[in-house]
């Protein structure tokens, strides 16, 4: 098909593709795939946009007050001595993970990486312009079908999957994000269920017949009922195929606060499908923000001083680790998001330090595994792990000693808050949000791979600090004018540091004035990437 000309033509009747066609999107936007996204939307989305307004009254509850704690009425799932099902052979070993988005050159470099697992990210690492959404499906086809191998055009080099292709993941976009170009009966379908549908819809038998298997990662759950969505969604697509229930094997992603008080619930809800849990560390400090932002008594320091070994984020770490592997279930470690620096030795070799003194950490606890953004630290989180972990995993280390409260969950980090802190809340999250105005979700910034997760920390950090006008190191008080004038310096540094042609070119503009927005709203907006999402749709 052309060019530009709309998708409308191959839909079923009520369903609508408003996106251009691309080369080859036909492939993806079949009127069988069609319809199964429309049988999915229908069936599912009233109890999605139910449990998003259970969400929303939620936090108007820890708004006035309350706080996060661990469920009465279901004490006797916490209690009992339940297991998930059997983990499939290719995913029992996972112990270096590399995470990333669904581009063609990602993909393969990612798969050729060393690392045991690829998370293919439709998510955070993403911005889902219709074009990177079906191209990533087609990509991922592509691998599937053996014509995952191209020439890029632009240098002429050539990419090829190698002998030993990592395991792939799927992570789709969280509940809360629709897809604007494809409408069931007049409404926009979720764009978790597009991840989800196309992905399993074109792929899952063929993934039986290669020896492995239809794989997510599950993003951003605030609940064991959205856990619960996910199960019977994966319960009928696997009816819907003929396939058996427990074919799907799913990892979720424990990066709310709220979830951390449900961890044993949500493994429960998805005992038959579900493989573990992964301390998901950046969605983590933005959800406690985000949870406990009226809350004086929660104000975090700069953000570079919330590390995972002290005060909230140690104690949920230790706690994923406990309850995953009583279940049965592998506790995966967070992201190391440092990007090697050739250029400066001696910088690297200070940064690949960190990487290893994280991972050694969390392989110390128990974790079974890790994530990592770049494939140079895929050979030093996997001598970590070799190291301190000799079998597969480590499943059957119970963390019996680990004994962790609803006080120890909402520990606030010591520290202090500063000027540069601020200053570099505001550099990173403008920088990131103008980026993923061009189409980028996974932007290096300052020898770090930085995905949505830091932008949000940026801008809700800065939120709160405004709402309490939080006092800094240097005795200044966060105000209004205080963050407008240091926007203002801020973009002129980064205007003479990328210079004025590239600048001009980008959506700095578009980028400002929407963090600036969401940053001194009245309110904290759930997801910057709700708004933003207007500006690329």
């Amino acid at each position: 098909m052309a060019e530009n000309i709309t998708a409308a033509a191959a839909a079923p009747d009520s369903v609508g593709v408003s996106g251009q066609l691309g080369p080859r999107y036909e492939d993806v936007l079949t009127p069988e795939a069609l319809a199964f996204l429309a049988e999915l939307h229908r069936r599912f989305d009233v109890t999605r946009r139910e449990l998003l307004a259970l969400r929303a009254e939620r936090q108007k509850q820890f708004d006035n007050g309350a706080l996060p704690d661990f469920l009465e009425e279901t004490r006797e799932i916490r209690e009992g001595t339940w297991k998930v099902a059997p983990i499939p052979d290719d995913l029992q070993d996972r112990r270096v993970e590399i995470t990333g988005p669904v581009d063609r050159k990602m993909v393969v470099n990612a798969l050729n990486s060393g690392a045991k697992v690829f998370m293919a990210d439709f998510e955070d690492a993403t911005a889902p312009t219709w074009a990177n959404v079906v191209e990533g499906q087609l990509n991922l086809m592509d691998r599937w079908r053996d014509r995952l191998d191209f020439t890029d055009e632009a240098s002429g080099k050539r990419y090829a999957l190698g002998e030993t292709p990592a395991v792939l993941k799927v992570r789709p976009r969280g509940w809360h994000l629709p897809e604007a170009h494809i409408e069931v009966d007049g409404t926009p379908i979720a764009g978790a269920l597009v991840d989800f549908g196309l992905y399993f819809f074109h792929n899952a038998k063929l993934l039986l017949e290669k020896g492995t298997g239809p794989y997510f990662y599950l993003p951003k759950l605030e609940s064991h009922r959205e856990a619960r969505l996910w199960n019977d969604v994966f319960v009928y697509a696997q009816e819907a195929l003929g396939l058996p229930v427990g074919t799907i094997k799913a990892t979720v992603l424990i990066e709310t606060l709220p979830a951390a008080f449900e961890i044993d619930e949500i493994l429960y809800e998805l005992k038959d499908h579900i493989v573990g849990c992964n301390a998901g560390r950046w969605d983590y400090i933005f959800s406690f923000i985000k949870t406990l932002r009226r809350n004086r008594s929660y104000v975090l320091p700069d953000r570079s001083q919330v590390v995972m070994g002290k005060a909230f984020l140690r104690a949920y770490s230790l706690l994923l680790i406990k309850i995953c592997h009583r279940r049965g279930a592998f506790a995966m470690g967070g992201m190391a998001a440092q990007i090697p620096n050739r250029r400066d030795p001696e910088a690297n070799a200070a940064a690949l330090d960190k990487v290893r003194a994280d991972k050694e950490r969390e392989a110390g606890d128990g974790h079974d595994g890790t994530w990592v953004a770049h494939p140079d630290l895929v050979p030093v989180a996997m001598e970590v792990f070799d190291r301190l972990m000799p079998g597969p995993n480590q499943v059957d280390r119970q963390r019996d000693d680990v004994q962790v409260s609803q006080h120890d969950l909402l520990e606030v980090h010591p520290g202090s808050r500063t000027v540069a802190g601020l200053r570099d809340n505001i550099r990173v999250g403008v920088q990131y949000i103008e980026a993923w105005l061009r189409g980028r979700g996974a932007v290096p910034l300052y020898n770090l791979m930085e995905d949505a997760a830091t932008a949000e920390i940026s801008r809700s950090q800065i939120w709160q600090w405004l709402t309490f006008e939080a006092q800094l190191e240097d005795g200044r008080a966060v105000t209004q004018p205080l963050f407008l004038q240091l926007l203002n310096e801020e973009m002129d540094a980064v205007r003479a540091e990328i210079g004025d042609e590239a600048y001009d070119s980008g959506r700095f503009e578009e980028a400002i004035g929407l963090f600036r927005e969401l940053s001194t709203a009245a309110d904290l907006e759930p997801f910057l990437t709700i708004s933003a999402y207007e500006l690329i749709k």
